[in-house]
């Protein structure tokens, strides 16, 4: 493979990165076959492995920490923190509270002294960003932690973690992990850019859109990607749409629909490396056959004229949502008191 650095950190990762979400519970339970899932993705020259603390509760980070013995020091290991563990309010988000507590648990389950890349999986409007930085950077400072990193962050709040770094002498993020594929082309217009202007690396997530480029999700055709996480977003006669324009793009091309979007993912000079997050062998197989492929400028082209640049055909059922979006009372106007009769 033809190694990347991430970002300006001088760490050398794969095109490809080997997301761990479906490795557990929510997944694949079992846990050899997710091993030797993770064994062949590193012995076909992947690097490169993602992982968080929520998916399926620990499950994953155990098996991948299990999957790492005797191989850690050649792998460049990610994680993530900020999403629900428990019941209790403090267990979750980016607070210094969370953060210390929690980079504990990941290392247990990893079975490491360090993170190469620790992320904060959302933003947190209820923490200080400067609060989140010192965390992080002490982590750094004590050795636990390589690199740190942001995922779905909006660019305007990129460009503040870079600023509050700078004023306060604090590690800054060297990463962000956006979602990208070509139906969802909104991170163009001002995260890559902002990335490329801090010299951060980008670790692309859904790549295949939650599956719809995969091929197996057809008009009119009935699949078994419609499970409920993903029946909205699989179901959307726009997406739908799209996809039947770009089965014959592919065909043309002498390309799989898969093979197709994995290229689209990592042409981009702004992307470092694109997420792949297979649940069966079957599926790494797939991917990996097609990882040698680069996109001539003409196929680039047409898709540009099925999907205009910087535009998402609709946003991913699990994308992030900014308050000032979720939250009605943020974008009304209060009504005026009326006088008293």
């Amino acid at each position: 493979m033809q190694y990347r650095t991430l970002g300006r950190t001088g760490i050398s990762v794969s095109p490809y990165a080997l997301g761990a979400m479906m490795f557990g519970a929510i997944g694949n339970p079992d846990h050899d076959d997710s091993i030797a899932i993770i064994h062949k993705a590193l012995d076909a020259g992947i690097n490169f492995v993602d992982t968080a603390d929520m998916y399926s509760h620990g499950e994953s980070e155990e098996i991948v920490g299990t999957a790492l013995k005797g191989r850690r020091d050649s792998v460049v290991l990610a994680t993530k923190l900020n999403l629900p563990m428990g019941d209790d309010p403090n267990q979750r988000g980016n607070s210094r509270r969370w953060i210390m507590t929690e980079v504990e648990n990941s290392l247990r389950r990893l079975q490491t002294d360090y993170i190469d890349l620790y992320q904060i999986h959302r933003p947190d409007p209820t923490t200080d960003i400067e609060e989140t930085l010192s965390a992080l950077s002490d982590l750094i400072h004590a050795g636990k932690v390589r690199a740190i990193g942001s995922s779905a962050m909006p660019a305007s709040e990129m460009v503040e973690a870079q600023w509050v770094s700078e004023r306060r002498g604090l590690e800054r993020f060297r990463s962000e992990q956006p979602t990208y594929s070509i139906l969802n082309r909104g991170i163009e217009s001002e995260v890559l850019p902002v990335a490329q202007r801090y010299g951060m690396g980008t670790l692309v997530y859904s790549p295949l859109a939650g599956g719809m480029l995969t091929g197996r999700v057809r008009k009119g055709q009935p699949t078994d990607l419609r499970r409920a996480a993903y029946f909205t977003y699989l179901s959307d006669e726009r997406r739908l749409d799209v996809v039947e324009q770009l089965v014959p793009l592919a065909e043309q091309a002498g390309l799989s629909l898969t093979h197709l979007a994995m290229a689209f993912a990592i042409a981009h000079p702004g992307v470092t490396s694109a997420i792949i997050g297979p649940r069966t062998m079957q599926q790494l197989d797939d991917v990996l056959a097609g990882s040698e492929v680069v996109l001539s400028d003409d196929v680039l082209a047409q898709i540009d004229a099925i999907v205009p640049p910087g535009t998402d055909v609709s946003p991913l059922d699990m994308a992030y949502q900014t308050p000032a979006v979720l939250t009605p009372a943020l974008r009304r106007r209060p009504l005026p008191e009326r006088p008293a009769a």
